[in-house]
């Protein structure tokens, strides 16, 4: 779950690479994995897509025990709304979803009114923000 990344676990972070257009998706999930490496693109082992990945500097230290680097992957499930949009997130959004717009190397990112699938607030209206759509 994204409220459960701390910023320590993503401080060695240096860029991320998006595989797809970031602007065109609602929301992503993210989660941190252990990889083997502090760059490059991970493999990927879950149903869906990956979207995105983090690049780590080399101050990055790997666990003492697996020798492995924790680093930020972003993908999306065939069931989310960018492939079902009026399916199950339709008007919500998984628990590890955040809205790309927000996400920054060494920043977790936090869901919107636009990645929880709702209208704008009457606060976003009045100061003339526009969502993406």
């Amino acid at each position: 779950m994204s409220s459960l990344i701390s910023a320590d676990e993503i401080s060695h972070e240096t860029e991320f690479v998006w595989l797809e257009d970031i602007d065109q998706l609602d929301y992503v999930r993210q989660s941190l994995d252990r990889l083997p490496t502090r760059k490059g693109k991970p493999a990927y082992h879950r149903d869906g897509r990956m979207v995105g990945y983090a690049i780590l500097g080399p101050e990055a230290k790997p666990s003492r025990a697996s020798g492995t680097f924790r680093r930020r992957v972003f993908w999306l499930l065939p069931h989310d709304r960018d492939s079902e949009r009026g399916g199950l997130y339709a008007k919500s959004a998984p628990a590890e979803a955040v809205d790309p717009r927000t996400l920054k190397p060494c920043v977790k990112g936090y869901t919107t009114e636009h990645s929880e699938g709702g209208p704008p607030s009457l606060a976003v209206e009045e100061l003339g923000i526009q969502l993406p759509l």
